[in-house]
């Protein structure tokens, strides 16, 4: 059963009974982190030189990209690695994505591929990362950076819808609990958690202009930061005004701080991409020639920044969020497609008290998420990791150095106004359609 059955042989005595549909999200979120761990171990300076021994994937890559003798491929073997193992990721949950399309319940055959055989799915991702490998430069590299921001900048839409339902719940469960327990320390701990978020982002505004404009230029990046902040300014307000009171009672300042805070990540990871370096302290040069004036002048040669580590913790949450709980929100349910099915009322909580432990079918009467749109995240997401590991970076028109586009700093400043317009709706949505019901 380990090979072609379901997920109960991954389970062993000391592990709880748990959902078939719970289980077998949590396996395929780890296929997708095994191969964002991959893709941070070749990107390792050590481990990047290494893969000049793959047969093929430098020599000759040269000509391929038009500029024979004059490319190193020392500067772009990580970004070439990321960016196939990011192809291979979502090539494999594209064709389960496809492959999954309109299944109702687990008495479809379909089903049992989506919960079992993990030892030939695992085999196919390998079968299909060393394919990936194989793929010549030509134009993949310029054609994926295409696909990898909009799948990106869908992604970022994911995480703020998200991460919109997470602040109304949070300050829902925090409110009931005060009004059911007649405790004003719950209160309390909503007025320190909102002043936090909001000192944060205070000193992150601080940190943006003194790190990312001049006082002499830099025009574009005061524009983003102070237009953010007025538009985070203007939320704030209208998150409290007695309208938005009274038709969402639960709104309140604990949710317009916390998507203020992401909106103040958004734009730093967006002014860590301009292209201006007397503007971007944090921008990073890989260049192929280690004596170019770039190197000489102390440039960074990592992939790494702040930015991007941040991002990648925000990544590993949004995704696990995605995977292991639905929404307390019905709208946002029907929205991400991930409603519960009144299958688990009838038997799950049985299935849960006695038995040995065990992966139990909780699908027979209907999904309990929808297959594709699930998969269809997954395949959002490893764009959007493979562009965080690469930091949204691109070669030049010469190939010899990786450059920051402007593509990369629009995209997500153009997510974060997308985010603050969401968090807006959810707000004025009661007063705009009042016959409908935003319970």
């Amino acid at each position: 059963s380990c090979l072609c059955g379901s997920a109960p042989c991954l389970l062993c005595a000391c592990c709880p009974s748990a959902r078939n549909s719970t289980v077998s999200r949590l396996l395929f979120t780890f296929f997708l982190f095994l191969g964002t761990l991959v893709s941070i171990i070749m990107i390792i300076p050590g481990v990047e030189k290494e893969l000049y021994k793959l047969p093929g994937f430098c020599e000759g890559s040269g000509s391929l990209l038009g500029a024979q003798s004059h490319v190193d491929c020392d500067s772009f073997l990580g970004h070439k690695a990321v960016y196939r193992m990011g192809f291979a990721l979502a090539a494999f949950f594209f064709l389960f994505a496809v492959l999954m399309l309109f299944v109702r319940s687990s008495k479809d055959p379909r089903a049992a591929v989506q919960n079992g055989f993990w030892f030939f799915k695992f085999l196919a991702l390998i079968g299909i990362t060393v394919g990936a490998f194989y793929i010549p430069d030509g134009s993949f590299t310029s054609v994926w950076f295409y696909f990898g921001v909009v799948g990106s900048f869908l992604f970022i839409l994911i995480q703020l819808i998200l991460l919109i339902d997470f602040a109304h719940s949070w300050s829902q469960v925090w409110l009931r609990n005060a009004d059911e327990s007649n405790a004003k320390g719950w209160y309390a701990a909503l007025c320190v958690v909102t002043f936090i978020f909001y000192a944060t982002s205070i000193a992150a505004v601080v940190l943006l202009y003194v790190y990312y404009t001049k006082a002499d230029g830099c025009t574009e990046n005061k524009a983003l930061i102070s237009l953010n902040i007025i538009f985070c300014v203007v939320v704030s307000v209208v998150s409290i005004l007695p309208k938005i009171q009274d038709a969402q009672p639960h709104s309140g300042l604990l949710q317009a701080s916390l998507i203020t805070l992401y909106t103040m990540f958004i734009t730093w990871s967006a002014l860590a991409n301009v292209p201006n370096r007397a503007c971007n302290p944090t921008l990073l040069v890989r260049n192929s020639n280690s004596n170019s004036t770039s190197a000489a002048a102390g440039q960074l040669t990592t992939w790494w920044d702040a930015p991007s580590i941040v991002g990648l913790v925000i990544f590993i949450l949004c995704t696990l969020f995605i995977s292991i709980r639905s929404s307390d929100n019905a709208q946002v349910n029907k929205l991400m497609l991930t409603e519960e099915s009144t299958a688990d009322a009838g038997h799950g909580d049985a299935a849960l008290e006695s038995g040995p432990h065990h992966a139990y079918d909780n699908e027979q009467d209907g999904v309990s998420y929808n297959y594709t749109f699930f998969h269809l995240c997954l395949v959002l997401a490893s764009l959007y990791i493979m562009m965080t590991l690469t930091n949204w970076y691109r070669p030049d028109e010469s190939f010899q150095t990786m450059t920051s586009p402007w593509t990369a700093v629009w995209v997500k400043i153009s997510s974060s106004w997308a985010g603050l317009l969401l968090y807006l709706w959810t707000l004025v949505a009661p007063l705009v359609l009042p016959d409908r019901d935003f319970s």
